[in-house]
């Protein structure tokens, strides 16, 4: 991994997760983490997505994770996944169970 400055973009809360980062220039994930105050309970998926701001034909689900019983879930991708600019990515969880969580999606921005 390059010397890039590192962000972070962040979300908590006990109810459904419904978190999105706007790449507003293009983006490098480099590592996503969620914690959950217990294991999910319910048969429920975290998931991660691109929402191509070019064409919805672009979305691309990148990571789902069965929370029914996980606690924490850790996501390195490797290597790096690039997302062009204007694209979304949205974080998903229903959290039927409500149970507490914070959610931190670490990047950095591509070729600045």
């Amino acid at each position: 991994m390059s010397s890039e400055a590192l962000k972070i973009h962040r979300a908590t809360g006990n109810a459904a997760i419904a978190s999105t980062l706007q790449a507003a220039r293009p983006i490098k994930i480099v590592a996503v983490k969620l914690h959950l105050s217990a294991a999910g309970g319910a048969v429920e998926n975290f998931t991660v997505t691109i929402d191509s701001a070019t064409d919805p034909v672009y979305d691309v689900l990148l990571y789902s994770q069965a929370m029914n019983a996980v606690q924490d879930v850790v996501w390195v991708p490797d290597p790096p996944i690039p997302v062009m600019g204007n694209d979304e990515i949205d974080f998903a969880y229903n959290n039927g169970n409500t149970r507490t969580y914070g959610l931190e999606v670490t990047f950095s921005y591509i070729g600045m």
